[in-house]
């Protein structure tokens, strides 16, 4: 894609961090601990949020019935800043690196799995498990030990029937997932926060921030911007989840297709790296 690089993977803490520091910078914004009466709320809580109920809004979930496991993994060697994915009999590994490309050997696993599969998965000891990662990924990020426990969530592809309302905005997981597989979930949710802001600043003088007409736009332009990577992971999905070998010999043919495709290929990487 002729760019450095193609993405910045970071630990939540240092975001936060970055993000607490930020915060000490701006004099018109203030951290409060309860809510306060405001022109404009934007909830930004989650997939799990309570308030879609209370605002009278629809979250149309759809479960993949599968299962993320993540956990913190270290190397014997370093991983010089290469994510590595793999599709196998319907399940997607991926080990995403962090630290410093040329002394970095921790990643992040993101293992997909079947409900009943992860189920399994997690009540396992953990060496034997581990074992059995090393034999999905083979020597490609060289030999891997834990160094976190194990956590595992629910998979699904969800989204509100309306994202605002009079005085009201949902941003980011509050308003819609996606699968995990393509990593943009965090700058899907951030591209909400850029584009309520642009909308805001740009608003005629005489509209208050908590206007309808005015959020319109930004949900109109979050639900255009969402549908194609909605669509693409929804379909990888789906498509890497047949086992049949007909299936597989299609994806393949597929993949390696994309793979060659030039002007499409650095197409797709720039859409995912949100500079179009």
């Amino acid at each position: 894609a002729a760019v450095p690089e193609l993405n910045h993977i970071v630990d939540a803490d240092a975001l936060e961090e970055a993000l607490a520091t930020a915060l000490r910078f701006q004099a018109h914004v203030t951290r409060v601990d309860e809510p306060v009466a405001a022109p404009l709320q934007a909830y930004c809580e989650g997939k799990h949020s309570q308030v879609h109920e209370s605002l009278g809004v629809r979250f149309e979930r759809r479960p993949y019935r599968h299962t993320a496991m993540a956990a913190r993994l270290v190397s014997d060697r370093p991983h010089h800043g290469t994510a590595w994915q793999w599709f196998q009999s319907g399940e997607v590994v991926a080990l995403l690196p962090f630290g410093s490309p040329e002394g970095g050997f921790s990643y992040g696993l993101v293992w997909s799995m079947p409900e009943q599969l992860a189920a399994e998965r997690m009540a396992a000891d953990a060496d034997s498990v581990l074992a059995l990662l090393q034999a999905r990924v083979g020597d490609e990020a060289g030999q891997l030990a834990w160094a976190s426990g194990r956590a595992s969530w629910p998979l699904m592809r969800a989204q509100v029937d309306r994202w605002a309302g009079p005085g009201w905005v949902l941003v980011g997981d509050c308003a819609h997932v996606v699968h995990p597989l393509a990593g943009q979930g965090l700058n899907l949710g951030l591209g909400d926060v850029q584009a309520l802001a642009q909308v805001l600043a740009q608003r005629e003088t005489w509209r208050s921030t908590g206007d309808l007409r005015l959020l319109r736009r930004y949900e109109r332009q979050r639900k255009t911007a969402l549908l194609p990577m909605g669509l693409t992971t929804d379909g990888l999905q789906r498509l890497f989840s047949l086992p049949q070998p007909p299936w597989q010999l299609l994806r393949n043919w597929g993949m390696l297709g994309f793979d060659r495709s030039g002007p499409l290929k650095e197409w797709m990487a720039r859409q995912a790296m949100g500079t179009r």
